[in-house]
C-alpha cells in the first residue's frame, strides 16, 4: 500500500550566523517580507533579487525563471538536482549533494513536512508562487531544527506584509509546443502591517492541463504513449492562507496561522515497458489543513525563548482503476485507498548569552504522527470491499544543544550535539500473514511488534571572517535518520520480511568552503564529502518456510517454502564528495550575470547486488543567466539550465532476471524571458523554457517536457 501522508505546513525563516544575532535582538526590525519566525538555520549570506548562491533561492528569482513548483525552483541552486520518480506514483524528487527525500527533511517556515508511513514526499505539489525565499542547509544542518537531517535541510519561507498596505498579484498562463493553451498559475496576497501587529490572507493556484513532448518524440507502443500531449499529465494544486501576528515590542512577536491546501494528479504511463502491466492511477484528492501558533519572547537583556505549537491534518485518495479509460473498476488490481493522516507538536529553544562572545541555545521537539488506512477493492462485478482501519501511531523526539563561541572578533566556533529518539505506539495491518497463502489465507487484522529507537548527532563548524571581504568556513557533521514505518514493516504484497529491528542510517559530511564579495562581485564556492554507513536495502533473502508467523523466528510448515523475498536491512556503506561554485557580477550599469556549477560522484554499496547505482543525480549540473535592461523598464533574460547523464534503473525487466542500470538524462535547456514595466506597479512578461525542444529523461520510460512557453503579468502596490 502507498505512503501515509501527514503534511506540516507552517510559516518561518532560515536565518543566516549574522542575521540571526540581529533577529535575536529585534526580530520585527527585518522590513523584508520573509517571515521572520521559525527559524531553521543555515550559515550564509542571504540573495537579493534574482541573484542565486549556495544557500538560498529568493522569490524573484522563481518569479523570473517561472519555476512555480518546488522540485523545479531548486534545481536552479548548485549542489541540488531534480528528478523523476518514474512509475504510477508520479512523484517529483529533489537529491541535496546526492542525499534523497528521506534523508533531507522539507520544513514550511521551521516546521517539518513529514509523510509518517513512507515520507515519499512529491515536490511537485508544494508551490512556490507565494513563497519569500528557499533555503537550504547542505551537509550541516543545525541539531536545532529537529532530527532527521542526514544529509542537509530544506525550507520554505512564506511571506508576510511589508506596509500598511500590501498587495501582489500575479497570473501566467501556459502554452506547450505548438503555442496551444497548456494551463495557468496565479497567486495574491493581501496584507496589513501596523506598528504592533499585521495581517495578510494569500492564495495560489497552479493548473496544468497537459504538456507536450519534443517533436522529435518516436512513439513505441502508441498505447501507452503516441506523442504530442503527455497522456495523463494534468495536475491541479491551491493553497490558501490567513496569517495574523502580534508585534508588541522591538523583540517579540507571535502569530497564528491556517493553511488549506488542495491538489490532484494523474499518472503518465512508461513509454515502453511491455513486460510490467500499465497500472492505471489517479489522485483526485490530496488535501492538507494545517493551524499553528508561533512566538519569540525575550526574557531580559540575554536569554529569548521560541516556540512552535502545531496541528495538521491530511486526507487523501489513490484510485487504481481497470484501463486506461479510468471508468471501471471491477479488476482485481483496482482499488480506493484513502489515507486519513494527522500530526500535532512543537518545540521550544532557549537561546541564552552567557557573555559577548559566548551563546548558549538549547532546543526540544515532540511530534506526534498518526496514519490511517482503509483499502477498498472490488469484485468483477465492481462490487467494493473495504478494509477494516488500519492505524499507525508514532511519537519523535529530539533534545539539542548548541553553543557559539567567538574566539576572537573574525573567529567562531559552534559546536552542537542532539539526542533523538522514537516511540512506536502502534503498527496494524490487515492481510494474510507472512508465509501463507493471500489467496485461500483469511485476512486478519494483526500488529506488528514494536521497537523504540534512539540516535544521536554531533556537529562542529569554524567561521573566520578573513578580511571585509572574504568569509572561510569548515564545518564537520554526523547526522542519523531513523527508518520509515514502511522500510521496516511493509510485506510489499508478500514479498518481503518485515524488520522492526531496522537501525538509523548515518552520514558524515565535512565541507570546506568560502565567500567573496568585492564590489560587484560575488564568488562562493565549497568542497564536501560526505562518509555513509548503515545505509538501508532491500536484501534478498534464502527461501522462507511458509508459517502462521508473520515475523522470524517461525515455525515451518512442512513442504512449503517462499523464496524471491527481500527484507530492508542496514547493509549499505559509500561515499558522495564533490565541488560547488557560484559567481554572480554587475559587468555594466543594467547588465548583471549569474552561473552556478555542481560536478559530483556518488559510490553507493552493498554485497548482495554488485550491480547497484545510485540513481538520479547528474555528474555534473550548472546554471547560467544574463540580465540585460537596455532601456528603462525592459528587461531581457536568457537563460541556460545544464546537466550531464545520471544512472537509472531498467524498469522492464523480467521476473527474476537481474536488474540492469544504464545512464541518461543529459540535457541542455535554453530559456528566454522579457519583461517590461508599464508603470511603476504593474509588469508585463513573456518567454519559454526549452526552446530547442530538447528530448530526454530523467528516469526510465519517463520523458521530461519540451518546448513550453509563457506570459504573465504582476501587480504590485
Amino acid at each position: 500500500m502507498r505512503a501515509a501522508l501527514t503534511v506540516l505546513l507552517l510559516t518561518g525563516t532560515i536565518f543566516t550566523t549574522q542575521a540571526r544575532a540581529q533577529a535575536a535582538a529585534a526580530p520585527d526590525a527585518d522590513a523584508s517580507d520573509r517571515f521572520s519566525l521559525g527559524q531553521i538555520i543555515v550559515t550564509a549570506p542571504r540573495t537579493q533579487g534574482i541573484e542565486i548562491d549556495s544557500n538560498t533561492l529568493s522569490s524573484d528569482a522563481i518569479y523570473t525563471f517561472g519555476r512555480t513548483a518546488l522540485d523545479d525552483a531548486v534545481n536552479l541552486m548548485p549542489g541540488i538536482a531534480a528528478g523523476n520518480s518514474g512509475g504510477t506514483r508520479n512523484e517529483r524528487l529533489v537529491f541535496v549533494r546526492g542525499f534523497d527525500r528521506f534523508q533531507v527533511p522539507l520544513s514550511i517556515d521551521g516546521i517539518r513536512v513529514y509523510l509518517p508511513a513512507d515520507n515519499r514526499l512529491d515536490y511537485g505539489r508544494f508551490l512556490t508562487t507565494d513563497i519569500a525565499e528557499v533555503q537550504v542547509a547542505k551537509g550541516y544542518a543545525s541539531v536545532l531544527d529537529g532530527p532527521g537531517a542526514m544529509g542537509g535541510a530544506i525550507n520554505l519561507v512564506t511571506r508576510k506584509p511589508t506596509k500598511a498596505l500590501d498587495i501582489d498579484v500575479r497570473g501566467t498562463v501556459n502554452f506547450d509546443n505548438d503555442a496551444d493553451y497548456a494551463g495557468y498559475s496565479t497567486s495574491a496576497m493581501v496584507g496589513t502591517r501596523q506598528d504592533k501587529w499585521y495581517a495578510q490572507a494569500s492564495y495560489a493556484r497552479s493548473f496544468t492541463d497537459h504538456w507536450d513532448l519534443p517533436n522529435d518524440f518516436t512513439a513505441r507502443i502508441p498505447a501507452l504513449e503516441d506523442g504530442g500531449a503527455r497522456d495523463f499529465s494534468r495536475t491541479r494544486d491551491w493553497r490558501a492562507n490567513v496569517k495574523l501576528g502580534f508585534t508588541p515590542n522591538a523583540t517579540d512577536e507571535y502569530a497564528i496561522s491556517y493553511t488549506h491546501q488542495e491538489g490532484a494528479k494523474n499518472a503518465p504511463l512508461h513509454i515502453s515497458d511491455t513486460v510490467n502491466d500499465p497500472r492505471y492511477w489517479d489522485w483526485p484528492s490530496w488535501d492538507i489543513t494545517s493551524v499553528y501558533f508561533l512566538s519569540t519572547t525575550a526574557l531580559g537583556d540575554r536569554a529569548t525563548l521560541k516556540t512552535r505549537a502545531y496541528y495538521n491534518r491530511f486526507d487523501s485518495i489513490l484510485r487504481s482503476f481497470d484501463t486506461r479509460a479510468q471508468t471501471t473498476q471491477s479488476r482485481g488490481y483496482a482499488f480506493d485507498s484513502p489515507y486519513e493522516d494527522r500530526a500535532w507538536g512543537g518545540s521550544a529553544q532557549l537561546d541564552f548569552q552567557a557573555s559577548e562572545a559566548d551563546t548558549l541555545r538549547l532546543a526540544f521537539h515532540y511530534r506526534h504522527d498518526k496514519h490511517v488506512e482503509f483499502q477498498t477493492g472490488f469484485s468483477s462485478a465492481g462490487v467494493p470491499t473495504t478494509e477494516p482501519r488500519q492505524t499507525q501511531t508514532e511519537n519523535t523526539w529530539s533534545l539539542a544543544l548548541e553553543n557559539e563561541l567567538k574566539l576572537s572578533p573574525a573567529l567562531t566556533f559552534t559546536v552542537g550535539g542532539s539526542f533523538d529518539w522514537r516511540d512506536l505506539k502502534l503498527a496494524e495491518e490487515y492481510g494474510a500473514p507472512l508465509g501463507t497463502n493471500s489467496n485461500t489465507t483469511p485476512k486478519v487484522l494483526f500488529q506488528y511488534p514494536r521497537r523504540d529507537a534512539d540516535a544521536w548527532n554531533l556537529q562542529g563548524r569554524i567561521d573566520w571572517q578573513a578580511g571585509d571581504a572574504l568569509n572561510l568556513h569548515a564545518s564537520l557533521s554526523s547526522r542519523a535518520r531513523f527508518p520509515t514505518i514502511f522500510e521496516r514493516f511493509s510485506q510489499r504484497f508478500n514479498t518481503a520480511i518485515p524488520n522492526p529491528d531496522l537501525k538509523a542510517e548515518r552520514a558524515t559530511n565535512a565541507e570546506i568552503g568560502a565567500s567573496l564579495t568585492d564590489g560587484p562581485i560575488r564568488v562562493e564556492g565549497a568542497l564536501f564529502y560526505s562518509w555513509v554507513r548503515r545505509a538501508i536495502f532491500g536484501v534478498p533473502t534464502p527461501a522462507y518456510p511458509c508459517t502462521a508467523s508473520t515475523l522470524p523466528p517461525a515455525v515451518p510448515t512442512p513442504g512449503c517454502a517462499l523464496t524471491n523475498l527481500t527484507q530492508s536491512r542496514n547493509v549499505g556503506e559509500g561515499h558522495y564528495y564533490g565541488v560547488e561554485l557560484s559567481v554572480s557580477a554587475t559587468i555594466l550599469p543594467g547588465l548583471d550575470a549569474g552561473i552556478n556549477y555542481t560536478g559530483i560522484k556518488r559510490k553507493l554499496e552493498y554485497d548482495a547486488n554488485p550491480a547497484f547505482r545510485p540513481t538520479g543525480v547528474p555528474t555534473h549540473k550548472g546554471f547560467a543567466y544574463i540580465d540585460w535592461a537596455p532601456v528603462e523598464g525592459l528587461h531581457i533574460i536568457p537563460s541556460i539550465d545544464l546537466a550531464s547523464n545520471r544512472w537509472t534503473l531498467f524498469t522492464a525487466t523480467p521476473a527474476g532476471a537481474p536488474q540492469v542500470y544504464y545512464r541518461t538524462g543529459a540535457y541542455v535547456n535554453a530559456g528566454l524571458r522579457i519583461d517590461y514595466a508599464l508603470t511603476d506597479h504593474i509588469d508585463i512578461g513573456v518567454g519559454g523554457r526549452n526552446l530547442f525542444d530538447d528530448y530526454y529523461m530523467l528516469t526510465d520510460g519517463f520523458p521530461e517536457p519540451g518546448r513550453t512557453l509563457f506570459a504573465n503579468i504582476r501587480m504590485r502596490y
